[in-house]
């Protein structure tokens, strides 16, 4: 019998999904690619997140600070993370960014007027009642359903559903500029993932069709 070479695949990192794409792609689009020679990946890696996520976030808070408005929040922390750290995840494309954020909105919205809660302080200032309670568990209820439905999963729209829900963000326009402020952060996701190679999409991801599975073939009887 004759000996085969068999040779044993490359093991997967468990960390394969958050290579270091990004960097790697920008060094070698900005012609930098000594960085590499000098340092290994993961530190320019950690380099290019503080940068993009201190000007992403720094831009928003200034428009904030100029418009006195709500153009930064605690939900687009998360939502930075997911854009630039796993941009090649579904939940990282445009689509589900901006969806899930919308939905978030509305659903939180839509608990406060349920509960009479429209024009009522915050809960940081007025307390947690029953009625908050009952908002708040709706709301995310309503956030998480609705996404499974549309297609268009995005956790951190989870923390958006909870900011309007809660009264902290509550004045109809002050959604539309948090909606915004979603669609301001995408826009640089797809400039920067783009430029670094990265097959980021500008809408949806897409998806494979499904291979079609070979039949097994059919006995003869008898």
């Amino acid at each position: 019998m004759e000996s085969r070479n068999w040779q044993k695949p490359p093991r997967r990192s468990r960390l394969a999904l958050l290579d270091p794409a990004i960097a790697r792609g920008l060094v070698s689009r900005l012609r930098l690619t000594r960085l590499l020679t000098q340092f290994s990946e993961r530190p320019v890696w950690a380099v290019f997140m503080f940068i993009n996520g201190f000007v992403t976030i720094a831009i928003l808070a200034a428009v904030a600070m100029i418009s006195h408005t709500p153009f930064v929040f605690p939900s687009l922390g998360p939502t930075a993370i997911l854009l630039f750290y796993t941009p090649l995840s579904p939940t990282a494309s445009p689509r589900h960014t901006i969806y899930g954020h919308a939905i978030g909105i509305l659903c939180g919205y839509g608990s406060l007027l349920l509960m009479g809660l429209r024009h009522a302080p915050p809960a940081v200032v007025a307390g947690v009642d029953s009625r908050r309670i009952m908002a708040a568990a709706l709301s995310l209820a309503f956030t998480g359903a609705l996404m499974i439905l549309f297609k268009a999963a995005h956790p951190p729209a989870g923390a958006t559903t909870l900011i309007v829900s809660l009264g902290i963000v509550g004045r109809p326009f002050y959604l539309l500029v948090v909606e915004v402020a979603v669609a301001a952060m995408v826009g640089q996701a797809i400039v920067i993932n783009r430029l670094a190679g990265l097959d980021y999409p500008l809408w949806a991801k897409a998806q494979r069709p499904p291979m079609d599975r070979p039949r097994k073939e059919e006995k003869p009887s008898g």
